[in-house]
């Protein structure tokens, strides 16, 4: 089971492990992480379950699709090289330990 880390606003990590096949997003929904809104429940139309993946995580990533990177355009706090809509990042043995930072601001 991969453990993800979330840095949140105050600059506080909490380390979660989660279910392989889960997201980033509904693991943080699951475990109260705050900052990590997700309005739309996960269906990509919404962007506020927006992270930052640290730079040394990227690239165990794949890239966003088209609907992703145009919702990540319109993200409240700026969007980022590692800006990724955290209800698309799904978990997976390989990406334990994988660390996000929740932004400032979601909506």
């Amino acid at each position: 089971m991969p453990t993800i880390h979330y840095i949140l606003k105050d600059g506080s990590t909490r380390s979660i492990t989660a279910k392989a096949g889960a997201s980033v997003m509904e693991t943080a929904i699951h475990n109260n992480i705050r900052g990590i809104d997700a309005e739309c429940g996960g269906c990509c139309s919404c962007a506020t379950c927006h992270v930052y993946v640290a730079d040394a995580d990227i690239s165990r990533l794949p890239a966003p699709d088209d609907m992703e990177d145009e919702l990540l355009d319109g993200v409240a706090s700026e969007r980022q090289p590692g800006s990724r809509l955290s209800c698309q990042l799904i978990l997976t043995d390989a990406l334990d330990g994988l660390t996000v930072r929740v932004p400032e601001s979601q909506s």
